[in-house]
């Protein structure tokens, strides 16, 4: 259950790329931050997310196939989360299946490219934004007390 007073960070973890996000159980409601782009191993940038956000939690995407069950890609994600639950240990680590969340994204782009909000150039930030689709989601079904 998420804190009613604290911001809760969402992550959508790739291998190359890290999407961050931020939201409030009170609004219910998330924002996109930004994408680290990373080759291998982005915890100093992501550290430092968390230093200046200081979230009540962190939410993580779950890769799950197709058909809720795990993948290669699911287990790395769980690793990374474990590594973040040891290098932040008051913060809880959470995961929510985010099977559904690039399509979400992807629509939410071309609706925001066809009515002039967005231009091809902002695709480099879609991880944040698919991070944000996650946690959304996540606060749904977590609302606030």
């Amino acid at each position: 259950m998420p804190e009613a007073g604290g911001a809760v960070l969402g992550v959508d973890y790739g291998q190359r790329r890290v999407g961050l996000a931020t939201g409030h159980p009170l609004t219910g409601s998330a924002q996109p931050l930004r994408t680290i782009e990373h080759s291998g191993d982005p915890s100093d940038e992501l550290d430092a997310v968390v230093r200046e956000w200081r979230p009540a939690r962190i939410v993580v995407g779950l890769p799950l196939a197709a058909d809720g069950s795990e993948s290669d890609m699911s287990r790395e994600v769980r690793r990374f989360a474990d590594d973040l639950r040891k290098r932040h240990p008051g913060i809880p680590v959470d995961f929510h299946d985010e099977r559904f969340s690039s399509a979400a994204v992807d629509r939410r782009f071309a609706e925001a490219r066809a009515a002039g909000r967005a231009r091809r150039r902002d695709a480099r930030n879609l991880d944040a934004h698919a991070a944000a689709v996650i946690l959304e989601s996540w606060l749904a079904e977590h609302p606030a007390p």
